[in-house]
């Protein structure tokens, strides 16, 4: 017993007087079965000795007036436990394990078994509660369809759900995954270890592991926004002003970033400054796409977003992504309008007026760089008399033409 206690700390976590205790159990339940009571029953586990006793405690009564063999005994049997008792007083003996039987010593089996499993499984469960959030390695043990079994350095069991994987992931049995503990449960002693790879925390882990300046406090992860395996927005802020945050995150040619960028199976990571003035916020949340104007409705978290016609596709990106990252990352529902107003009519090329200015009058132009409608009339009337060497006539032609087309 005393080798099985040093080997139980060592394997199974399980600790001297957890199992002396867990010892005593089983025996007891084994015995309430056996005598219907263990009231009466007294367990004595001795560690250092290696030996385990049990003594029963019994009233003394008059032979043949015994009603429960297990609580009373005759004064005549009392007598060769011990010769000086007498009736009414209590006689201790030891009940010998040889007297269990078969059926009793495979219950107290089972019973250990079960209390030793019960214990391990609390043990991971304690272990692994105070881990949500943290990175863990795990081995691929098995692949099923919808999850697959990873299992720990002490070979404890860990599931990654399909809906926590990464859409690109492919795994094959004996790969380490690196994740995170999202979920930890012991139900109806059903212990479940939930990891994942699409958490925004995964992120956050990884630019904690990746980048010294965030490990050191220095930047801050403010905000997160993901949609994982394809693109990812963070906001990051830096406590010391002399730090770039973003560049400090990113890296000389992305160096940094690189790593995690490849752990994502290639997601595109925009790392961007954060700001509490929410109209900038936004308009760097949306970026590539530059921005005329935001009006916020603070009270309805909504956010109404101007661009040029040409920026509106860039800011929704490929099938919303874009816009809907910038959402989540800012919390604000954005509305996206194009800026009709602001709109540049197009410019007309000169050849296009060869229907009511003669050709070579257009050709003049062309030779003083003077390609376009607008370039045309951006010169001063006197200029372009000069410039050219046209009649007074021909020129006021030519600019009566070309205004009336944008009139």
């Amino acid at each position: 017993m005393i080798e099985t206690f040093s080997e139980f700390k060592e394997l199974k976590n399980i600790d001297k007087s957890t199992m002396i205790s867990v010892l005593e159990e089983s025996f007891r339940n084994v015995i309430a079965k056996m005598y219907g009571t263990d009231e009466n029953i007294s367990v004595i586990v001795n560690p250092d000795k290696g030996d385990c006793e049990i003594w029963r405690e019994r009233e003394v009564v008059a032979d043949g007036e015994v009603e429960d063999p297990n609580l009373q005994i005759g004064l005549t049997e009392a007598r060769t436990i011990d010769s000086e008792c007498e009736i009414g007083e209590d006689v201790t003996d030891s009940i010998d394990f040889r007297s269990f039987g078969r059926r009793a010593v495979l219950t107290l089996r089972q019973t250990l078994s079960s209390k030793i499993l019960e214990l391990q499984k609390e043990a991971i469960y304690d272990k692994y509660k105070d881990m949500v959030g943290q990175v863990v390695y795990g081995e691929v043990y098995q692949v099923w369809k919808r999850e697959v079994l990873l299992v720990d350095a002490d070979n404890n069991e860990m599931l990654l759900p399909k809906s926590e994987q990464i859409p690109s992931d492919y795994y094959r049995k004996g790969d380490t995954v690196k994740a995170v503990v999202v979920q930890v449960d012991n139900k109806n002693n059903n212990l479940k270890i939930i990891v994942s790879r699409t958490a925004d925390v995964f992120l956050q882990r990884l630019f904690e592991l990746e980048i010294p300046e965030i490990q050191e406090g220095i930047i801050n992860i403010k905000a997160i926004a993901r949609i994982p395996g394809e693109r990812a927005k963070i906001a990051v802020e830096s406590i010391d002003d002399r730090i770039d945050p973003v560049g400090s995150c990113v890296g000389v040619k992305g160096s940094r970033i690189h790593g995690i960028v490849r752990e994502l199976k290639n997601e595109n990571i925009d790392v961007i400054n954060y700001t509490s003035n929410m109209s900038l916020f936004i308009t760097r949340a949306l970026s590539p796409a530059k921005i005329v104007s935001v009006t916020l409705d603070e009270a309805r978290k909504r956010a109404e977003v101007c661009l040029k016609p040409e920026e509106v596709s860039m800011a929704i990106g490929k099938g919303g992504m874009n816009i809907r990252l910038a959402t989540k990352l800012t919390g604000y529902e954005i509305e996206v309008f194009r800026d009709i107003e602001n709109v540049q009519e197009e410019d007309i090329y000169l050849d296009e007026f060869n229907d009511e200015i003669e050709q070579w009058v257009i050709d003049v132009f062309k030779e003083l760089g003077y390609d376009t409608a607008k370039a045309v009339l951006a010169v001063p009337r006197e200029e372009l008399i000069k410039a050219t060497d046209l009649e007074e006539e021909t020129i006021d032609h030519v600019i009566e033409v070309l205004r009336a087309e944008f009139e």
